[in-house]
């Protein structure tokens, strides 16, 4: 088997589903509102490189990579990428990914990369490696292979080292989600990040896909909750000129906000408040505080990832 359903899933499948992969099925499974999704297992890119002769070349160009050299690094992976991405996509993997993506019965996707070490509390990979949104059918399983590779950016191999995992099996999964085109899109903590206050939460909002807020591209509205009471502490409202959204068949695109929103409240506070209900759910469900990634589209909410918030000093 080299695909799951969401429905499959639970938070004691990330060594199959990766990180990202084992917390959407946990949260589908909890009835939290998970866009439907699959995940290519990371048994797939294990057997992928077997098949195609490639894991003892991947081990070699590591073994003599020196990571306090940013040329080495770099030229390991662009020689690892360049392997991954010419090689020929297994047929017997091929035709049940293209199944599963049939059954999903979504015109785009996003994909992202899940590996196999992401999420732990001591060593989250999140931010090391890539995703894709807007992805047809036509380039899925082009898209799937880019994030294969992208366990092997200059970033993600200085953070192997640096994390101590260059002799660890680190392996790839990947999140096949069904894409929502949100009309805004944020973060939540749902512990306070700066203060470490565990009874204040904060939700940042935009226009727009979150690929804006999460690349540090435009400055969201922030809103901190009280949990206890269930209501707002304080509010800080942010200008948006810019955000992303979806670009023709496949793809994104950077577009101007309408100068009537621009300085308006991204999202309304009897929204802002159903969510922060759901967050708490979710932390409650995990036990731990969390960092979560949201959606709004057509009055509807979406959860699209949460991970452990692995920056706090208790």
């Amino acid at each position: 088997m080299f695909t799951k359903n969401f429905t499959e899933l639970a938070k004691k499948d990330v060594g199959i589903a990766g990180g990202k992969g084992a917390s959407l099925g946990e949260m589908t499974q909890a009835g939290i509102p998970v866009p439907p999704g699959f995940v290519v297992l990371a048994g797939s890119f294990d057997q992928f490189v077997e098949e195609t002769m490639l894991k003892a070349d991947i081990e070699a160009i590591l073994g003599r990579v020196d990571h306090r050299d940013i040329n080495s690094v770099d030229g390991a992976s662009a020689e690892i990428r360049a392997m991954i991405l010419n090689a020929e996509f297994p047929e017997d993997i091929k035709t049940e990914v293209l199944q599963s993506f049939k059954e999903l019965d979504a015109d785009m996707v996003a994909v992202r990369s899940s590996a196999t070490a992401e999420d732990g509390q001591d060593a989250s990979w999140a931010g090391e490696l890539e995703s894709y949104l807007n992805t047809t059918k036509d380039d899925l399983l082009d898209k799937i292979k880019l994030c294969w590779s992208s366990l092997f950016t200059p970033r993600a191999i200085f953070y192997r080292f640096e994390k101590g995992l260059d002799t660890t099996v680190v392996s790839v999964a990947v999140v096949v989600q069904k894409m929502v085109q949100s009309e805004v899109s944020g973060i939540c903590f749902t512990v306070h990040p700066v203060t470490e206050d565990y009874n204040q939460m904060v939700i940042e909002a935009g226009y727009g896909l979150g690929e804006a807020i999460v690349g540090g591209m435009i400055t969201p509205d922030t809103y901190i909750i009280d949990k206890e009471k269930l209501d707002f502490i304080d509010k800080y409202i942010s200008s948006q000129e810019m955000k992303i959204i979806r670009d023709g068949a496949s793809g994104t695109k950077e577009t101007e906000v309408p100068q009537s929103q621009q300085e308006s409240q991204k999202i309304a506070d009897k929204h802002i408040l159903e969510l922060a209900k759901i967050f708490l759910n979710i932390e409650k469900h995990y036990n731990f505080p969390q960092d979560i990634e949201w959606a709004f589209e057509n009055d509807t909410y979406y959860i699209v990832q949460s991970r452990p918030i692995t920056t706090l000093s208790c």
